[in-house]
């Protein structure tokens, strides 16, 4: 997710420069953890450290040398856009920086700003504006290009100086507010401190045993990292700006309002590792998407920069607030959240709502004929056509909303939308044996190869998007032809190379292996994922972590479970990584997993245990995890052919429903 509304704060010694001041560091010269980053700028004789709150940043300059220090403080506009002030009498430089939206309504200005108040430890008389490497002595400027403010002081050897910056993207009132609530004070050895207990109480949520030092950087890495969204929007007093509004200000009541949601990638892992962490956290996630909905008047299908944007497809905002609702952890309105799913689910919007990126791309398509038709280049969204995945992406959230459906004993809605949740299979193609593009007559398109990107696919080939199935994969065996057949085409994905773990599609495509007669495939295939798409050096991710969705992958999978589908409240077991994983659940109870290996190298399950007795499925539920308890895995080195092959022990996708 881009930064926008940002500012630069640059230290320069010497000479005063404006332009042209980057300088060279070695990674060496820094250190990084969640609370604190250090950096010495040996150019600059300057050892520089910032730490957080929610809200706002604390920095620390100290001089190596005595010499001339200036502050560039630079609204980061690519617009040519922006406002900022240097005032000396009351010792603060404060000022705002516009974001514009991407994707839909590219460039067009996003309703809020990225406003900022800096103070700095010591007064300032040095101070002046600039554009560019245009210096003034007018302490404001405003709507020019590569504009700044500087300020500057002359440092003894040795001396620090401190700069709290409070930020907000509701006012400069917000910001100070912010700025005056969460750094009232000057002591950044005891934000620092506050900062590391937080990310420890956070991280200590999860504690894994293991001898091996280098899975364990990757497992706590991957949780920072998939903690880093959604995006906390609202001021400490409840301010946030309007959802797809024009500078309109609304207050909430009750928890928080987030934005930033890459719905496309994180309602498969992210958001569902919340949902066993933080149900708080997803109550507020849900209401979020509730007001934007009232807001805006629709449910967003990715929403960023606090407006529509239709970046990518399906509608997987049903997914996350159906399965709140399903697992009971949500209280935000019910009927208000089930009216915008519906609407999503059956309403098509007006061309000027449409053209906004209110929602769904090609509804009226899809509900004609049972799934998106080549001859809908599917006008008026940033991924155009894309058809066949479009349809399947849907007929998952259609299951999402017909759960709710049958939880609300909402039978119409109920009925249409398990049938929809069908839709996948008009897309298949038996004679193939791959799902492909389908004219309006029925007729599939002529020229086929399952191995080559087509544009009715997102970001992938017909075989690697013929596994996206995840509320119906037995119903896609029998489409195959058993679940034999099933297994043979997982196995050619892998043979032929063709997995790619760098984008989310397939990353359930693994687990899949679940529901045929050799579950251990999974675990070996997990195993060599996990071995081989992360490591803990530079480009220690195989693709883009897209907002924490894949290193929740990774967690999941090195604990020993796997949420495929996420509404069903079912998590697909694997092989662990670590001898022990104990969670600690928001109510005091605690999730423990336990491995008993034959050998290091053993990774194939042979037997499982539940709280001391025999466990024979392959999938464990929400409700179980939440209860708290012990889960015992027993490895061997060599495939176990028996565990977990019936199909009563396996999840058993629509045909239950």
């Amino acid at each position: 997710m881009q930064d926008y509304g940002s500012i630069a704060i640059m230290p320069i010694t010497g000479k005063l420069k404006t332009t042209n001041y980057a300088v060279k560091f070695t990674h060496a010269d820094e250190r990084s953890t969640p609370y604190v980053y250090r950096l010495n700028l040996a150019s600059q004789k300057i050892h520089a450290a910032v730490t957080a709150t929610p809200r706002c940043g604390m920095m620390e300059f100290t001089a190596d040398a005595a010499d001339s220090l200036y502050l560039l403080i630079t609204p980061n506009s690519d617009t040519g856009e922006g406002y900022i002030k240097a005032d000396a009498k009351n010792g603060e430089i404060y000022g705002y920086n516009p974001a514009h939206r991407i994707y839909q309504g590219w460039g067009q200005y996003a309703g809020f700003k990225g406003y900022f108040v800096i103070r700095v430890s010591r007064s300032f008389t040095t101070k002046g504006t600039f554009a560019g490497d245009e210096i003034f002595t007018e302490d404001s400027i405003k709507a020019q290009k590569n504009i700044g403010a500087f300020i500057g002081f002359r440092m003894q050897k040795g001396e620090k100086l401190y700069v709290k910056i409070g930020t907000s993207f509701s006012s400069l009132q917000g910001a100070r507010k912010n700025l005056n609530a969460e750094l009232p004070g000057w002591d950044f050895n005891n934000t620092l401190e506050k900062c590391r207990q937080t990310w420890q109480r956070a991280l200590e949520q999860i504690k894994v045993v293991t001898k091996n030092q280098t899975n364990k950087r990757i497992f706590y890495t991957a949780f920072y990292h998939a903690m880093q969204h959604p995006r906390l929007y609202n001021d400490e007093d409840g301010i946030y700006p309007k959802f797809a509004g024009n500078d309109q200000l609304e207050r909430i009541v009750n928890g928080n309002y987030y934005d930033d949601y890459s719905l496309w990638d994180i309602y498969r892992a992210q958001i569902p590792l919340f949902e066993i962490l933080r149900p708080r956290l997803v109550n507020d996630v849900v209401q979020s998407l509730i007001l934007k909905g009232e807001q805006g008047g629709w449910l967003p299908i990715f929403p960023c920069w606090n407006n529509y944007t239709s970046e990518m497809i399906g509608d997987h905002s049903l997914s996350i607030i159906a399965s709140a609702y399903l697992k009971d952890i949500t209280t935000a309105n019910v009927k208000e959240a089930y009216r915008l799913m519906q609407q999503n689910a059956f309403d098509i919007p007006t061309q000027q709502e449409y053209k906004a990126g209110k929602g769904r791309r090609a509804l009226a398509s899809y509900i004609k004929y049972g799934y998106i038709p080549l001859e809908d280049s599917v006008k008026d969204a940033f991924h155009k056509m894309e058809q066949v995945s479009r349809t399947m992406e849907y007929a998952y959230d259609d299951y999402a909303l017909s759960q709710l459906s049958k939880k609300l004993r909402i039978d119409a809605d109920y009925q249409l939308l398990i049938k929809r949740a069908d839709n996948y299979k008009n897309v298949f193609d038996i004679t193939t044996g791959f799902v492909r593009g389908r004219m309006q007559n029925g007729d599939w398109i002529k020229t086929f190869n399952a191995d080559i990107r087509q544009p009715y696919i997102t970001e992938g080939t017909p075989r690697q998007y013929t596994f996206y199935v995840p509320q119906d994969v037995p119903g896609l065996a029998r489409l195959m032809g058993g679940r034999d057949r099933l297994e043979n085409e997982l196995d050619s994905i892998f043979i032929k190379n063709e997995y790619w773990h760098g984008n989310e599609p397939g990353h359930q495509i693994p687990f899949m292996y679940n529901f045929t007669g050799n579950s251990w495939k999974t675990q070996r295939e997990v195993r060599a994922i996990l071995a081989n798409e992360y490591n803990d050096g530079p480009g220690g991710l195989g693709g883009n972590d897209d907002a924490g969705q894949m290193s929740a992958w990774y967690m999941f999978a090195a604990m020993g479970f796997y949420p495929l589908n996420p509404i069903s409240g079912e998590y697909l077991l694997c092989s662990p990584i670590f001898d022990q994983v104990s969670i600690k659940l928001p109510d005091g109870k605690k999730f423990s997993i336990i491995t008993h290996k034959a050998s290091k190298k053993a990774m194939y399950i042979n037997a499982v245990k539940w709280n001391g007795e025999a466990y024979t499925k392959n999938y464990i539920t929400y409700g179980g995890i939440k209860k708290g308890g012990r889960l015992e895995i027993f490895l061997q080195d060599t495939p176990c052919k028996n565990w977990a092959a019936r199909v009563k022990d396996q999840p058993k996708g629509l045909q239950i429903q």
